[in-house]
Order: structure tokens, then sequence, then C-alpha cells
């Protein structure tokens, strides 16, 4: 309670702790430091505790903000981080990363003992389920929102692909199907000169 702590990503903030810097990358009114999550503007050893709530899904190198965490915490000092897994896209400035719990150690084997993974109350199943299905539903034409909100849990356990004809799955925009995409693609060729294509050789 009267270490010095780093909330790491921190947004708006409605309380103020004398003990916590508020670390964001916008100007709020709560805001201590402005900087990115990336390149940590503390010393080496500097921090008891260091909090990360729903920030590492923002950051374009995760793995880098990791080791800037362990940087500036003391030896000893403590991480409580939080990731999504199932959801959306979402937030500012971008979302880059969702994370399995396996993928939450990686990031931070090497410089952490790992205590506890685990899914908070405010991360349990339910809160994926609902905001899907409301943000599903409001990007639906009327008629296609009233059919899907009338739907039954069972009438949505089949093949996906026996879905694929209707309206509450054709009638989303591109921007719903990307937010709430399974899996999404990317088809990318490499920058450079063409060069000739001989025969594949290894050596």
């Amino acid at each position: 309670p009267d270490g010095l702590i780093l909330d790491c990503g921190a947004g708006r903030r409605d309380s103020d702790y004398p003990n916590v810097i508020n670390y964001e990358i916008v100007g709020y009114p709560s805001t201590d430091v402005l900087g990115v999550a990336e390149r940590l503007p503390f010393v080496d050893n500097t921090f008891d505790a260091a909090f990360s709530f729903a920030v590492l899904e923002h950051v374009s190198d995760p793995f880098t903000s990791a080791k800037e965490l362990a940087r500036v915490l003391k030896p000893g000092g403590v991480l409580y981080c939080v990731v999504p897994f199932l959801q959306p896209v979402h937030g500012y400035p971008n979302h880059f990363y969702n994370m399995t719990a396996q993928g939450l150690r990686n990031l931070f084997d090497e410089q952490f003992e790992v205590k506890e993974i685990g899914v908070p109350q405010t991360g349990l199943p339910i809160y994926a389920l609902t905001w899907i299905l409301n943000s599903w539903s409001s990007g639906l034409k009327p008629k296609a929102r009233e059919q899907f909100l009338n739907l039954r849990i069972a009438d949505l356990l089949g093949n996906p692909a026996s879905y694929l004809a209707e309206e509450f799955v054709s009638g989303l925009s591109a921007d719903k199907n990307f937010e709430l995409a399974c899996t999404t693609m990317l088809i990318a060729e490499k920058r450079g000169a063409p060069i000739g294509r001989g025969p594949a050789t290894a050596g």
C-alpha cells in the first residue's frame, strides 16, 4: 500500500493516489507522465509494483513492453497484468494482439517468476459472450436484428457454414466483420525488385 506503483496505460482515472504514477499516451486530467509502453521514461529498479490493465493488446511490440516493465520494477517487485483473449476489436489508438494464457506467460517468463495465471471475475466467459452478442446485434438492420434477437442459443449451435446465407450473418458490415472476426487473413507480396525464378536450390 505504501510502495511506489506504476499504472502503465492508466487511462482516465477518477481517483488519485499519491504513490501511483498514471502513465498514459493521452493527456487526461489524471495522467502524470505521457509516453508509450515500449519506452518507459523511468530509471531501472524504480517501482515496487506495476499495473498493466487491458493495455498490451494496444501496443505494437508487447515483448518490448514486457521487458520495459521488468526493467523499471525493483527486484522482487510485483506485476499485475490483464490482457484480453476473446474480445472484439476495440480501443485507442490501435488494437494489435489478443492473448491466450500461454501467450501472456510467454511475454513474462524470462524476466519474472510467474506466481499465478487465472481469469479475473471481469474476464469470465459471460463478458465475452454478451460483448459479442450486443455488438453483433447493434450492427444489424432492424429486421435482421429482430430475427437475431429471437434466436435461441440452441439455434446457433450448428455448422457455421449453414448460417452464411442468413441475414444476421450476411448483413454485417465489413467493419463489424473485422471487429468480431473469428479469424483474419493477410495476403502480401515481398518488397523489392523481382528476381528471376530459377529452380529452387538449397545449400
